[in-house]
């Protein structure tokens, strides 16, 4: 429509609300259908939309914009016909609550020789605006994840954002069509993730969502210190593995809190306003991913996030072995 600043600015503003409001009311949707014991393996599963996703829409709206129309307007056109599409599939399709009307975590009735006549619908009480907010703030264990998420969102950012740029730095002689393939390993390890990490938190730890978190944390913070030295050696064959190592790392640890987690420790009302509170903590360290690799070295950099990923870890560490007030 325009190229002046405040015009893009605007379209960039409305286009952040509108993607990033849809995660809480979506991970509280899944949260209604699958109970605590099954909710790690299903919720890992379905998070892998957003690396997918990311790994994806490149090469498949560059594909529409330089080999269909030659005109990259065309990209824009495209991810708005795919999202018009996938509307479409949602009005038709999703559900708030599974065919019975129960919850996952609803306790089954007591047996009995007389069948008891079904109970008329009683209205949920009505709540103050912000009655969820405040008891979401008032949770410990929801802030920890909101600081945790704060503190793990700059390192996965600024790969995402800056990967083939970190890439041509390190190793100048991939070239450009490298630098750009390279980072493709970050997302292709990072799509596999949140279904290994949710099956481990399921199985494993028994429905227990921090010590996998911990355990992604803790090889995420290696993973980070050691880039530099590692990428030191020109080796591309290197750099794909150290990416690879830490895309399955951050991812892990990310859909586990941002999803899971959040789900399973907000209240049975406020799993929703829980996932939004602790989301919004980690928009505010996405922003910080986008900014500090345009001012900061490599060496310092990486140590840094290497930091953070290790206070992040030490946060959740006394929430070992917590589990969801649902879970049996």
């Amino acid at each position: 429509m325009s190229s002046a600043l405040l015009v893009f600015g605007g379209a960039m503003a409305v286009q952040g609300l509108a993607q990033s409001a849809g995660w809480a009311p979506l991970c509280k949707n899944m949260g209604k259908f699958f109970p605590v014991r099954t909710r790690g393996r299903v919720l890992g599963l379905w998070s892998t939309n957003y690396a997918f996703g990311g790994l994806a829409a490149p090469p498949f709206l560059g594909w529409w914009a330089y080999q269909v129309f030659d005109d990259w307007h065309a990209a824009f056109v495209a991810g708005a016909a795919t999202l018009a599409v996938v509307l479409v599939v949602f009005l038709v399709f999703q559900r708030d609550t599974p065919p019975d009307g129960a919850g996952p975590d609803a306790p089954e009735p007591a047996p009995g020789p007389v069948a008891q006549a079904a109970a008329p619908p009683v209205a949920a009480p009505r709540r103050a605006p912000f009655a969820l907010y405040r008891a979401a703030l008032k949770d410990r264990m929801v802030l920890t994840l909101g600081a945790a998420y704060f503190l793990l969102r700059p390192a996965r950012y600024a790969i995402l954002l800056w990967g083939p740029v970190l890439v041509s730095q390190r190793l100048p002689a991939v070239g450009k069509v490298g630098a750009t393939v390279i980072p493709v390993s970050f997302g292709a390890a990072g799509a596999l993730a949140p279904m290994l990490i949710g099956w481990l938190s399921d199985t494993v730890f028994r429905s227990r969502r921090v010590p996998p978190c911990v355990l992604a944390l803790a090889v995420l913070t290696g993973a980070l210190a050691l880039f530099v030295p590692l990428t030191a050696t020109g080796s591309a064959a290197v750099m794909i593995a150290v990416l690879a190592v830490i895309g399955l790392a951050v991812y892990a640890a990310d859909a586990m809190i941002s999803c899971v987690a959040a789900v399973d420790f907000g209240s049975t009302g406020g799993a929703g306003t829980a996932a939004g509170v602790v989301n919004g903590c980690g928009s505010i360290g996405a922003v910080l991913g986008g900014l500090l690799p345009g001012f900061l070295s490599g060496s310092t950099l990486f140590h840094g996030f290497a930091a953070a990923a290790l206070l992040a870890g030490l946060l959740l560490l006394p929430h070992w072995n917590r589990r969801p007030a649902t879970a049996s």
